[in-house]
């Protein structure tokens, strides 16, 4: 059995590490597409669970909602701070986990989560407590990272030299419609696949980026012993080159997504 408080221990360090702030940068615009899908109206509350540095919860301000994000990484939510008084706005950012939200039932009229919750360890406990604190008729509103996409095959390419640990699901069950159904189930659903175009100067410069400020790269680096990283970064290059879309010596990787609207 998987120790869970170890392990979120563990989540917590690895998501501190590196960046993360700038490696989602780039992605607020994930975040101002899912807000426009799923129609939040002004003054609506609304939760972006595992906001990291908010980009679903400036998105969901810009739209006059009452934001609220929780995140369970200190230096992320420190950077979602900093922005949202950058462009002057009032969001409530909290130090919660996903998998215990410290709200009442029914109390959101929306809750959202942009590659965040999906990294939860109790995948079924993480969606109860989704659908416990938005109310009747609201709608949870997710952007989730698929399997057969840039970043999940990243990720399967990850898993190879750094395996997670026993008894933990892949996020990637997020990014699928089985997957959703499993842990939404008997509730409507809207899905639709998207791609981000992951775009640098080159594979190696995004290599050179991810390494030192993706923190589930800065850990398997770290894992490996000097061969294991040489494989690893191999292994790497060889995925981007195989995703790349411009033909030339840029990197432009489609990363799809699943986007989810969920009716509570």
């Amino acid at each position: 059995m998987t120790d869970l408080s170890m392990l979120k221990g563990r989540q917590r360090q690895m998501w501190a590490s590196g960046d993360y702030a700038a490696v989602a940068t780039p992605l607020h615009v994930v975040a101002e597409t899912l807000c426009e899908a799923a129609d939040l109206r002004p003054g609506w509350r609304v939760l972006d669970v595992a906001t990291g540095s908010g980009n679903a919860a400036i998105a969901a301000a810009r739209r006059s909602c009452q934001v609220t994000g929780i995140d369970y990484v200190p230096p992320l939510l420190e950077r979602a701070r900093e922005r949202a008084l950058a462009e002057r706005m009032d969001i409530r950012f909290l130090e919660a986990d996903a998998e215990d939200l410290p709200f009442e039932a029914g109390e959101f009229d929306a809750v959202v989560s942009t590659f965040g919750v999906m990294f939860a360890p109790q995948q079924a406990r993480a969606a109860e407590e989704m659908l416990r604190v938005c109310r009747p008729g609201g709608r949870l509103v997710l952007a989730s990272w698929t399997r057969e996409g840039f970043v999940g095959r990243m990720f399967g390419a990850s898993a190879r030299f750094n395996p997670p640990p026993e008894g933990v699901p892949s996020p990637l069950v997020w990014g699928s419609e089985e997957g959703l159904a499993r842990l939404f189930p008997g509730r409507r659903m809207r899905c639709a696949r998207h791609a981000f175009q992951v775009k640098y100067p080159s594979a190696q410069a995004w290599l050179d980026f991810f390494r030192v400020r993706f923190g589930p790269m800065v850990r398997t680096f770290a894992a490996l012993d000097a061969a294991g990283q040489r494989d690893y970064e191999r292994a790497l290059l060889e995925l981007a080159a195989e995703a790349n879309r411009s033909g030339d010596d840029t990197l432009i990787a489609p990363a799809e997504y699943l986007e989810a609207i969920v009716t509570v």
